[in-house]
């Protein structure tokens, strides 16, 4: 537990007003959040630790998004806090919230069947993100670029509205903040990181056991999914380009699931040599979903932007509704032309 009884205090810079967030937020008593589709552990760790933070505060706060709650991510919300819209609840019965909170996102595109409430809410809205892209939701920005994920302006908005980190809050906060930093491996990491780490540990959450979750529970499918994404994996510009695909034929042949393809193009960048990543992902409903990685001179959220994407200079994702030799074309074709 945390020994000195007191609240992580964030970072003395910051682009932030948090002192406005916190007026909204007080003003408020029943609270929606939501974050964006294909979700990653800061989108899930960020609206569970903000949930968590919200209810200490007596506010009666709902989460809902536009999807299920993958299979291996599920152990951070055992309590099935996370509900999907139009089934489990109707927009209509979201029509009495106050105060709208998305999280880890500013763009339509990733709110999915979630971007109908935010477009016809009456409540105030609010957004709390690190990403450099960005549309207009109609929404107050709550945004710092600098962040090395939106779980660590989550521990910042505990601070300034007064709240102690509890296990509860510093669980998912904790998977937010190490995914998104590759496990503490990204240049986004700084000594404030691992200072949040150990507040984080020191309210509770227990990162070996996090690691074992995400990490030592894979299924035969991923294994085999995995395969064949490394198996027509191909290099170009003397090994500083990386790339490969991957199908609905091959998630069908593997027995894998969507969320399988999960970190699967940061293991291409264990490459030596590498400098750029991609990885196109066929939906289920169509269309590819492209991730991009950088680690040389190459903004990842420009070349997304073009794909009506966005992201981080680091990384970035985006989807293109084309058939897969279309797409490839398109996407590498960008990319090989950005490269430094």
């Amino acid at each position: 537990m945390n020994t000195d009884n007191s609240p992580f205090l964030p970072p003395t810079e910051t682009t932030i007003d948090w002192p406005r967030f916190v007026r909204l937020v007080r003003a408020a008593q029943r609270i929606l959040l939501t974050t964006h589709i294909r979700p990653d552990c800061d989108a899930l760790g960020s609206v569970l630790g903000m949930a968590a933070v919200l209810e200490r505060l007596g506010k009666d706060v709902t989460i809902v998004t536009a999807f299920d709650v993958p299979p291996t991510y599920r152990f951070l919300d055992p309590g099935g806090k996370i509900r999907r819209v139009d089934r489990d609840v109707t927009a209509e019965q979201l029509a009495a919230i106050e105060l709208l909170m998305v999280l880890d996102t500013s763009a339509w595109a990733q709110l999915g069947a979630m971007g109908e409430v935010v477009r016809a809410t009456k409540a105030t809205k609010v957004v709390l993100d690190h990403h450099l892209s960005s549309d207009d939701l109609g929404a107050v920005e709550f945004k710092d670029t600098r962040a090395e994920a939106t779980g660590r302006l989550v521990a910042d908005a505990a601070s300034a509205l007064g709240i102690e980190l509890t296990r509860e809050i510093a669980e998912p906060l904790l998977a937010a903040l190490a995914t998104d930093t590759g496990w503490f491996r990204f240049a986004s990491t700084t000594a404030g990181t691992y200072g949040l780490a150990a507040r984080l540990t020191e309210a509770g959450a227990v990162p070996h056991q996090l690691y074992k979750n995400l990490y030592e529970n894979d299924s035969i499918g991923r294994l085999r999914l995995l395969g064949r994404a490394m198996a027509r994996v191909e290099m170009e510009k003397d090994g500083r380009l990386i790339h490969t695909y991957l199908t609905q034929d091959d998630f069908r042949a593997a027995g894998a699931i969507p969320s399988d393809s999960e970190d699967i193009i940061n293991m291409t960048l264990s490459v030596h040599g590498t400098e750029v990543a991609v990885i196109l992902v066929e939906q289920p409903a169509g269309g590819f979903k492209i991730s991009f990685r950088s680690r040389c001179e190459l903004d990842c959220s420009r070349i997304a932007e073009r794909f009506g994407g966005g992201g981080h200079c680091v990384a970035a994702g985006a989807f293109v509704a084309e058939p897969l030799a279309v797409t490839q074309s398109r996407v590498l074709d960008a990319v090989r032309a950005a490269m430094p």
